[in-house]
């Protein structure tokens, strides 16, 4: 498949993983690269997705589009996250169907694997145990997505493809106080605490869960690889019923080791106090990503690189 020559929709390309999906596209040459912003197209909107697809008639799709968060915002707005992200999902997905789309990349999270299964997580460990409750609704939603693939191209013959990638960072991430994930909420408060002269940060947890961190523009490169490995390849590393592919850094680290690599970036000398109050979340998160190593792809963004462009972005903002 040559992407360069083929009309490409990217759902969600404001955001920071579809930011960075149209960023790699243009790299490679891609011109005819169709984005809508969320004013343009609400994606939970059955009968505006389906209008928009019969007049753009896209030949590929990457269906970045989500509704995203941190701890606190998954438990305080579940109801928004599960059915925002399970109706992004049905409408793209089926609009895709029915005008004809050639192949689709659907675009999960780590967060659909069981709370307490072996690590690293393989991709037949999906939906083997419970989820992390902090997130289930938001888990439920991208699993449904990943099955609306599978169940398309087992009933309708479709090339429609999932990954799931790690924690994720970088530019055009989510800052906000509240609602951010752990990287850019740490940027912002060490940066702050920074400017404020505070003697202390505090940060939720206990420091000792283990995550896995993939730069934004990593998980872009290999979106571009899943979506031109051909079919025969793609269904050959993929099981039945099961058509989803981790993506990942591959090594995973503890939060507090976290914590003092940021500290370290942004220049921030105080303490750093850990909140036992507040929730971990999983003990461990890291993928087990071979079968795409297999494929030719493996990340190149170290974790201290990628956090000083994190960093240089979110003061970029601040400008």
């Amino acid at each position: 498949m040559t992407l360069s020559f083929s009309k490409i929709f990217v759902a969600g390309h404001n955001g920071m993983v579809g930011a960075a999906i149209v960023r790699a596209l243009r790299e490679n040459g891609c011109r005819n690269i169709v984005t809508c912003s969320h004013s343009e197209l609400d994606l939970t909107d059955q009968h505006k997705v389906r209008t928009f697809f019969e007049k753009e008639r896209p030949e590929l799709v990457y269906l970045a589009a989500a509704k995203v968060g941190g701890i606190h915002a998954n438990n305080t707005f579940p109801a928004d996250f599960i059915y925002d992200n399970l109706m992004i999902a049905a409408n793209v997905i089926h609009s895709a169907f029915t005008s004809g789309v050639e192949r689709l990349l659907f675009l999960g999270s780590s967060c659909i694997y069981p709370k307490c299964i072996a690590q690293p997580m393989a991709e037949d460990a999906l939906l083997t145990g419970t989820l992390e409750p902090t997130n289930e609704p938001y888990a439920i939603a991208k699993i449904a997505g990943i099955k609306l693939c599978e169940s398309f191209n087992r009933q309708h013959g479709t090339d429609f493809r999932s990954v799931m990638p790690t924690n994720l960072y970088g530019p055009g991430d989510n800052y906000h106080p509240e609602n951010s994930h752990v990287i850019p909420a740490l940027i912002r408060r060490f940066h702050e605490a920074k400017q404020n002269r505070e003697e202390s940060v505090i940060v939720w947890g206990s420091g000792k869960p283990r995550r896995e961190f993939l730069f934004v523009d990593d998980l872009a490169s290999a979106c571009l690889h899943v979506m031109q490995l051909d079919k025969a390849v793609y269904d050959a590393n993929t099981l039945p019923m099961q058509s989803h592919i981790n993506v990942g850094f591959g090594d995973d680290l503890s939060i507090r080791d976290v914590a003092e690599l940021v500290a370290r970036i942004t220049g921030y000398r105080g303490n750093i106090i850990y909140d036992v109050s507040k929730p971990d979340g999983a003990p461990r998160k890291l993928m087990d990503s071979s079968k795409l190593q297999s494929l030719g792809w493996t990340a190149k963004v170290s974790l201290e690189n990628g956090l000083e462009l994190a960093y240089k972005d979110y003061l970029k903002k601040l400008s």
